[in-house]
């Protein structure tokens, strides 16, 4: 086998601890095809990759720990069942994270049918294994006073996050929070890059608009 054809060959060895890459291409295709053809550990590598920032996506989305991750699960058993469905117009990742998008907000929409929506208390310990989500790593620079107004802080934004319409919330979290790009979203949301930009223009204005109201001078 020549060299650097590693892994193309569905016969060949395949070492799932030191991932493949392919300069200018969708860095996931040599397992993406691997899972299409029922390789189940090339399925893991695909979740190990992604599993942080679609936490991340889920949970700015819903403001809610437990939520995120039970969306996560969701969104990679339904990628799981459908990726020989996968024809690569996009990323494998923009896929992805698209299915993550949608079932975060079905889950919105089933929390805002109940007739109350628990809010996490400002006395509640800080979650340690929230992967960098909600709350920082402590400082011996930063005061437990100070940590707490962090705190405080930080719940007040993912609230006004919250307050935000659907469609707004979610280019928002997309844009400004995980850094997409316009292309990206228009392909996760199925919505034109024009369509992206006026609804992000108007996210941030109500976003705006509704800090200056929470936190004032802050």
């Amino acid at each position: 086998m020549a060299k650097g054809t590693e892994g193309t060959n569905p016969s060949a060895p395949l070492s799932y601890t030191k991932e493949l890459r392919r300069e200018g291409a969708d860095e996931d295709h040599e397992y993406v095809t691997l899972c299409q053809k029922g390789d189940a550990d090339a399925f893991e590598v695909l979740v190990r990759r992604h599993q942080k920032k679609m936490l991340n996506i889920a949970y700015r989305m819903t403001g809610d720990y437990e939520d995120a991750c039970d969306i996560v699960q969701e969104a990679f058993l339904s990628a799981y069942k459908t990726i020989k469905k996968f024809r690569g117009e996009a990323k494998f990742s923009t896929w992805l994270f698209g299915i993550v998008v949608n079932h975060a907000r079905n889950r919105i929409r089933h929390t805002r049918s109940k007739a109350f929506h628990e809010v996490a208390s400002l006395d509640d310990p800080p979650e340690e294994n929230r992967g960098g989500i909600a709350a920082r790593s402590p400082s011996q620079d930063i005061s437990a006073v100070d940590m707490m107004m962090q705190k405080e802080v930080q719940e007040k934004v993912q609230a006004c996050i919250g307050n935000l319409d659907e469609e707004h919330r979610e280019v928002l979290v997309l844009r400004d929070i995980q850094g997409f790009s316009y292309e990206e979203i228009s392909l996760m949301l199925k919505i034109p890059d024009g369509t992206v930009k006026s609804r992000l223009s108007r996210a941030r204005g109500a976003l705006k608009e509704d800090l200056l109201k929470v936190l004032g001078d802050q």
